[in-house]
């Protein structure tokens, strides 16, 4: 069966770093998914991100969708048959409301991995940490879906696996353990 693993979880949280994990030890290709927000440093077209301009955005056959700070966000259809065309099990990085679509329209084969840390202003310090601008970073800490992100969505509790992001070291651990069950 062709599976999404979806990581999803605050932002700040490690969903990108579990997943370029999921990557480097388990060759899990990823989902590659669509924003307009210019790119950060480092980041390129066709591998972090497809960047889109907002006309280009709504040509596109989308499974989900959110607006952050202004920018669309989006996974479609289409980058999910590629990443499936690669490997029969594959991840994608998503807010909780998109993590929830997944699980309604995927059913069991999207896997829901929700990261959340024991201490809240871990992800203030984390976001911080990361270089994104002080407004931006104000706004998204003061943002409704940051703190919808906070929590397991109700239709994920329960259909999820959830994992305490304080260590590293057990949150591989945990990842290793999820991979090999689903591949077995």
């Amino acid at each position: 069966m062709k599976r999404v693993l979806v990581i999803t979880g605050a932002t700040g949280s490690g969903k990108t770093t579990v997943s370029k994990y999921l990557q480097s030890k388990h060759h899990l290709p990823k989902v590659i998914t669509h924003t307009t927000r210019k790119p950060r440093e480092g980041e390129a077209d066709g591998f972090d991100y497809y960047f889109e301009t907002h006309e280009s955005m709504r040509k596109l056959t989308l499974l989900e969708q959110v607006t952050y700070d202004f920018n669309q966000y989006g996974s479609s259809m289409e980058g999910l048959d590629q990443a499936w065309e690669k490997a029969d099990l594959v991840t994608i990085v998503l807010d909780s409301k998109g993590a929830t679509t997944y699980k309604e329209v995927l059913g069991d084969q999207a896997v829901v991995i929700f990261l959340t840390v024991s201490e809240p202003d871990a992800l203030k310090e984390r976001l911080a940490n990361r270089g994104d601008e002080k407004i931006a970073l104000i706004q998204r800490i003061k943002s409704a879906e940051y703190h919808r992100d906070l929590k397991i969505p109700k239709q994920l509790d329960g259909q999820s696996k959830v994992i305490v992001n304080d260590n590293w070291n057990q949150t591989k651990q945990e990842l290793d353990r999820i991979v090999t069950e689903l591949k077995d």
